[in-house]
């Protein structure tokens, strides 16, 4: 085998909870994690040069040892002693610092790419130790589908898949610092957090409508209130038809839950019109 091509799934939060901020600095979360069918493609290919090579479509990515598909590629080469060098091209097509684990994805795509295109043999299980090393989303993005995923976002318990609908995916024009969201979170004062365990109790009763309106993101406190435009589009989203709409990670993309695939259009073509998000998408969840 020569080339392999995958499918990097972006992710969203159905719901997302900081439980606490330890005292290492690190926050403790408590948040449904869901792939959904919006995603980026790597073809990895051999080559006869040894090293990394990373090509992409997108000209503000870095495509040297910054990239996360560089340090996983890295890594794997390294530790199962790969003498042969590896050309990757990436087709990002999910929003770059949207809350959607876009880089994590694409690390998650090199791990799994690799063990394909060399024949390691390797389990998942055993990827997804390795890809803590490469950041905490990343052993959920090469697991995939529906998990409730604690402690720093490394503990992951698999969920029933939600039933079926249409998602309305919008990233507005502006860049959200997740360090900054953390931080100004102030985990260990909060009064309220979202009810994970009822979201879960809906989801294995395959009630999406109930598990839509439980939803709730802890971290709009913070993102929300510095940028009003996010709750912009969560109300035109809700306007539309939306059983509910909700940020995703730390933001700022923002998602809606639609039954009726004209609903989910409406909504798209109104937030394209108002100019609320630069990059707007209609997807499905994906197992």
């Amino acid at each position: 085998m020569q080339q392999v091509i995958r499918k990097a799934r972006a992710k969203i939060n159905l719901g997302l909870d900081v439980v606490k901020r330890r005292e290492d600095g690190y926050h403790e979360v408590k948040m449904i994690m869901q792939t959904v069918d919006l995603y980026d493609e790597l073809t990895i290919c051999k080559t006869e040069q040894p090293g990394i090579q990373i090509t992409t479509n997108v000209g503000d990515i870095p495509v040297n040892e910054d990239n996360l598909i560089y340090k996983t590629a890295k890594l794997m080469l390294d530790k199962y002693s790969i003498q042969q060098g590896i050309a990757v091209h990436l087709k990002k097509v999910i929003p770059v610092a949207a809350g959607m684990a876009g880089g994590s994805t694409d690390a998650a795509a090199t791990f799994t790419g690799l063990n394909q295109l060399f024949d390691l043999k390797i389990p998942d299980e055993e990827l997804m130790k390795m890809a803590v090393k490469i950041g905490a989303d990343v052993p959920y993005c090469i697991m995939g589908g529906t998990a409730l995923s604690e402690g720093i976002g490394e503990i992951l318990t698999p969920l029933p898949n939600p039933p079926q609908c249409h998602l309305v995916i919008a990233k507005p024009d502006i860049y959200v610092s997740t360090k900054y969201v953390y931080e100004n979170l102030h985990a260990n004062e909060l009064k309220h957090h979202p009810d994970i365990d009822a979201m879960i109790e809906s989801l294995r009763a395959k009630d999406l409508r109930k598990m839509s309106q439980q939803m709730e993101n802890v971290l709009e406190l913070v993102t929300a209130s510095e940028y009003p435009i996010i709750e912009e589009i969560k109300d035109t989203m809700k306007k539309c038809g939306a059983w509910n709409a909700l940020m995703s990670g730390s933001g700022p993309t923002v998602f809606g839950i639609f039954d009726r695939e004209e609903d989910a259009n409406k909504a798209k073509e109104l937030i394209a019109q108002k100019k609320l998000a630069k990059q707007v998408f209609i997807s499905a969840f994906s197992n």
